[in-house]
């Protein structure tokens, strides 16, 4: 797929919720959706209700986390379009909580040309990468909520099968 296609793709309100439902499911029952990607930032909304509350009325804090990653997962995924096969994965996650998020949050990620960047050296080297990927977590009134720090790791896959 293009990287054009796949940002149309994801920019697609019905296709996004489909994938969701399909390979993220606790990210569509809690209501995530893309609110904007282009590839060099990414906004990620998390909706406040029933379904990622917390009993104290707030945001999960695992709700944030999942927003967050997917703020940072969709640029990485739109950099690895039209490249050889590249394995990702998450290998540490930070957060901050800075306010109680009792409202929609807007988890936005503004890291798409390092994550690219990385995820090319990790091609002409042959050897992991890693990027720590920031997010942060706005309410409606533009207040910071939360900050999150996403760090993938990148490794080039084999094309013999042996490894590499």
């Amino acid at each position: 797929m293009t990287k054009s296609t796949f940002l149309n793709w994801v920019n697609t309100p019905w296709r996004m919720r489909f994938f969701l439902f399909w390979k993220l499911p606790a990210a569509w029952f809690m209501g995530i959706n893309v609110r904007f990607c282009d590839g060099a930032r990414a906004d990620v909304a998390l909706p406040y209700g029933w379904r990622s509350q917390n009993p104290f009325r707030s945001t999960y804090f695992a709700a944030q986390c999942a927003a967050a990653e997917l703020s940072t997962g969709l640029l990485a995924l739109a950099a690895l379009q039209e490249r050889p096969p590249v394995s990702m994965l998450v290998t540490h996650i930070e957060a901050v909580f800075l306010k109680k998020a009792s409202d929609t949050l807007v988890f936005t990620c503004i890291d798409g040309k390092p994550l690219e960047e990385t995820i090319q050296r990790a091609l002409d080297t042959g050897a992991g990468q890693e990027f720590r990927a920031a997010s942060v977590g706005r309410l409606p009134d533009g207040t910071e909520a939360t900050q999150v720090w996403i760090t993938w790791s990148f490794k080039a896959k084999s094309t013999n099968g042996k490894g590499k």
